[in-house]
């Protein structure tokens, strides 16, 4: 991905990002800090302090946007600086309206970590005065739900949310990080429940059921193709997930790619239709289809398991579609492709891990796991549901050889040797309680009203499963799935709180009826 600007600076339903010129008004007096802190975790404790804004909060925001790191000044692709990404283009100006609300030059925002997580508070603080937050309200993390989807100054509702939501999830689950000079900063896990508002989810993909749909502007592409899809080109998009497909949405751009991966839980948009010419590889163009990845080249901690399993699964599946060869040939990064002077994906990321997940021996393939309902399944039995239970066999070591849509021996013993692990009747057969358990085996994070991503969807998967009724597997944990939740443990005997925790989790990945 080049560095080029990003964004609008207006967001739909939240009002203007027009440059504020109003003084934040600090708390007063300097901030005492914790002198057993390293000097980033200070930084954060004094500028939550004197702008009286929650210190987790700014850390949250900071880690996602950057996981921490200012890159020596260097801009983003955003044209966004530093550890709190303070942005300077044509169209967004948080950079200017931190130096004018704390007093620091430009260049201290853009190359000083302390004074750029500072003004990274005082815009936050400007947003909370003009929306009228009460000091008691600010003190209360959900409410600056609207005012964080404001600050990643994305252009509509759906990408405003997806920035929000993503601060509010590493709220949730908690953050442990490398910040600059190898100090290390940890943020406790910590429930809290985002005043949303209207901002209403992204839709479901048209072409790639797993993934959200969130379009960009059509002076971006170029509506249908010149030659058949043939490759399948990685990026990396040098900026946050949000931001990228904010950016893709700005008619300016003149860039974007089909589909967008989220770094923590491999979370995918799409943003440009396959039958479409997204702009992402010149030459590649009409032949390709772009896969953007969330990160930074010279920033391995981007690229985690769940990013490449997602992104892989995506492109086995978009090889298997349009008949693609599952090799490096075929799958190719966008220094590969010729005419083109970019780095990525870079040094960094793991070629030979990924083609094997693509290759689907450890996994990969066609993951179309959501549907309305499951049906059994056994020896015979053919389709997109077989699919769906080959491949999470594969995925949790029980090898149920190609996912082919086809139950045979293999896929027979695999899914006996998967009951017996769980403690469920091994009769070889998928019927609810298998699948409950395939469904919701992973991680097992604390999940509640607010909490959004593929540990959300997995969970909404595995309900539908167990109540057998659908539960829409959108990753957004709303009244929806709080009530499904609920009904699940009334009949299950369990602690009824509308709360997903170890309880739950438990009773769900061993089948229990």
């Amino acid at each position: 991905m080049p560095r080029i600007p990003l964004g609008r600076a207006a967001l739909a339903g939240l009002g203007t990002l027009a440059v504020i010129t109003a003084a934040v008004q600090p708390a007063g007096a300097a901030p005492r800090t914790d002198r057993s802190e390293g000097p980033v975790a200070r930084a954060f404790s004094s500028a939550a302090a004197e702008y009286g804004v929650p210190r987790d909060l700014l850390i949250a925001l900071g880690y996602s946007e950057t996981h921490l790191d200012g890159h020596h000044g260097l801009p983003s692709q955003a044209g966004g600086y530093g550890v709190m990404h303070l942005v300077s283009n044509p169209d967004q100006h948080t950079l200017e309206l931190a130096a004018r609300l704390t007093g620091e030059t430009a260049r201290e925002l853009r190359t000083d970590t302390a004074a750029n997580i500072r003004g990274g508070a005082a815009v936050l603080r400007s947003y909370a005065d003009h929306a009228g937050l009460s000091a008691a309200e600010r003190r209360d993390t959900g409410t600056w739900y609207p005012l964080l989807a404001r600050y990643g100054g994305a252009t509509d509702p759906a990408t405003a949310r997806l920035y929000a939501d993503t601060v509010y999830t590493f709220l949730a689950q908690g953050v442990t990080a490398r910040a600059e000079g190898g100090e290390r900063l940890t943020l406790p896990a910590r429930e809290d429940a985002p005043a949303r508002g209207s901002l209403a989810p992204a839709a479901q993909s048209p072409d790639y059921p797993s993934a959200l749909w969130v379009p960009a502007s059509t002076a971006n592409y170029a509506v249908g193709r010149t030659a058949a899809v043939s490759k399948v080109v990685i990026h990396v998009t040098e900026g946050s997930y949000a931001g990228t497909i904010s950016w893709f949405q700005n008619p300016s751009a003149q860039v974007s790619a089909h589909y967008v991966v989220r770094s923590s839980d491999g979370q995918i948009t799409q943003t440009v239709r396959e039958k479409d010419t997204a702009w992402h590889a010149r030459s590649g163009n009409a032949s390709g289809i772009g896969i953007e990845h969330e990160g930074y080249v010279d920033n391995p901690s981007w690229f985690t398991d769940a990013m490449y399993r997602s992104s892989a699964a995506l492109t086995a599946s978009i090889c298997a579609r349009y008949g693609i060869p599952k090799d490096r040939a075929h799958i190719v990064g966008h220094s590969e492709v010729p005419g083109n002077d970019h780095t990525d994906p870079g040094p960094n990321w793991n070629w030979t891990y990924y083609m094997q997940l693509v290759g689907g021996s450890t996994g990969g393939g066609e993951v179309q796991l959501g549907f309305p309902s499951y049906d059994t399944l056994r020896s015979g039995s053919t389709g997109a549901q077989v699919s769906a239970a080959q491949s999470l066999l594969n995925a949790q070591g029980f090898d149920a050889g190609t996912v082919d849509g086809s139950f045979g021996t293999k896929t027979g013993s695999a899914v006996t040797a998967f009951q017996k692990a769980r403690g469920l009747d091994a009769d070889g057969v998928v019927g609810a309680r298998t699948w409950t358990a395939l469904l919701s085996a992973g991680t097992t994070p604390a999940l509640g009203q607010g909490s959004s991503g593929a540990a959300v969807q997995r969970l909404q998967r595995a309900l539908t499963a167990a109540l057998g009724r659908t539960v829409t597997a959108d990753g957004d944990f709303g009244p929806g799935t709080q009530q499904a939740v609920r009904d699940y443990q009334t009949s299950r005997s369990l602690g009824v709180d509308g709360q997903v925790g170890p309880a739950t989790w438990g009773a769900l990945q061993a089948g229990r009826q």
